[in-house]
């Protein structure tokens, strides 16, 4: 299977900063990911870090000299402050412990890695700190503090997550996994064409229970639903998606709803539906359930006799949004997963449901895969995006959507 990361950060030059902390070995992989993904990595050390990993390991990993002084004399003018900062695309901190957080606050500058955070042209090179520590330091508020001057002065935070932390206890101020700062850093660098508007989106299959352990349900995997809403959300939308049954991880920064049948995501989507700008309708809702659910299990008795089962239609969650009063209506696109004449189909279904956007693709081919190929219909005819993997489908979907959604009246500041 092909890495859907691959590439993304080509052209990009990383200056991976390790303050002192046992969340060290996590850089290693950091640096390894981003390579993997296509960026070039200079790592700087704090005398700290070096105390924990090796400048050896991360040069091996990085294929590039390590430097830990800002007087190291390879530099042809002997500072290294200044050429590192200005040859990096961003600088990302990690692990940043609290007192190099606190150096970052104060504007201290006593080894180069604070030095050169210190000396970068803000403007176009980005900071990025990935705070370690032990999680009664992390809620200090001399930390909190620092924290907040930080990101005042134009650092971005990454994390820290919560949980089993080195010194035995549980709680806020781990450093964020290897790929999940790689994650980051793609969003940070992704266009921020959905910025300041809110964008609903839905996912996978329903389940229309027949009995407490037999239901209706289809192939979906919500692979797709679930690299939209990654994608819309790198590109500055606040992000809310209504998940049918699927095990798939959340997005960062995405705000999900578990449903399981097609009443109760209509139930999720129909209020929340008024407050976002864009409605993504990617879930492969069920057409009809049984018209009863069996309280106990259905037995087979021996007789060959099968059960009677009555179904009626489920309700058309895009359809009730798209007819929505103008003022709270959000601008919908729909999905159409189809076996046969797919455009054909998916221009009806636009056409029927009333909106302005339909993404066709051919169910069977892509159900459960990692890639996808689509075509975009609309008034003006069809556009297709090739196959390729699901995440880079998103972000080019993502991208069609900012250029044809109007900027409705609900965005957000």
């Amino acid at each position: 299977m092909t890495d859907p990361e691959a590439g993304t950060l080509s052209g990009r030059h990383i200056v991976l900063g390790l303050s002192g902390g046992v969340a060290c070995y996590k850089a290693a992989e950091f640096a390894r990911a981003l390579i993997k993904s296509g960026a070039t990595v200079q790592v700087v050390m704090t005398e700290a870090a070096c105390a924990f990993i090796t400048p050896v390991t991360m040069q091996a990993l990085s294929a590039r000299p390590v430097v830990t002084s800002q007087w190291d004399a390879r530099q042809p003018n002997n500072m290294a402050h200044i050429e590192l900062s200005r040859e990096a695309d961003a600088i990302v901190v990690a692990p940043a412990s609290a007192d190099f957080i606190a150096q970052l606050a104060q504007g201290q500058a006593g080894e180069l890695l604070a030095l050169l955070c210190l000396a970068r042209p803000a403007e176009r090179v980005p900071l990025l700190v990935a705070p370690a520590m032990n999680r009664e330091m992390w809620a200090h508020p001399a930390t909190q503090r620092n924290v907040a001057r930080i990101v005042a002065d134009g650092a971005r935070l990454l994390g820290p997550a919560s949980g089993d932390q080195a010194c035995g206890e549980i709680g806020d101020g781990r450093m964020l996994e290897a790929e999940e700062l790689r994650d980051e850093l793609i969003a940070h660098f992704q266009p921020k064409c959905l910025a300041g508007r809110r964008v609903l989106i839905t996912a996978g299959p329903t389940f229309e229970a027949i009995d407490p352990v037999r239901g209706i349900t289809n192939l979906s995997s919500g692979k797709m639903g679930f690299a939209i809403a990654r994608a819309a959300a790198e590109a500055g939308a606040v992000v809310t998606l209504v998940a049918g049954p699927v095990h798939l991880p959340t997005p960062r920064g995405v705000a999900r709803i578990d449903v399981r049948s097609a009443e109760q995501m209509l139930a999720a989507v129909l209020p929340l539906a008024r407050s976002h700008d864009i409605f993504v309708a990617t879930a492969a809702v069920a057409d009809w359930r049984p018209a009863a659910t069996s309280e106990h299990k259905i037995k087979k008795d021996g007789t060959g006799a099968t059960p009677a089962l009555a179904f009626v239609e489920n309700p058309d969650i895009l359809a009730t949004v798209a007819h929505l009063p103008v003022a709270e209506r959000p601008w919908c696109v729909g999905f159409a997963a189809e076996s046969h004449d797919v455009v054909r189909h998916a221009r009806d279904k636009r056409l029927r449901k009333g909106i302005p956007l339909i993404v066709a693709n051919h169910g069977p081919s892509t159900f459960g895969r990692d890639d996808n190929a689509l075509v975009l219909v609309d008034a003006d005819g069809e556009r297709e995006l090739p196959r390729s993997d699901k995440l880079r489908l998103a972000r080019a979907l993502v991208a069609e959507i900012a250029a044809r959604a109007p900027r409705a009246a609900r965005t957000v500041a």
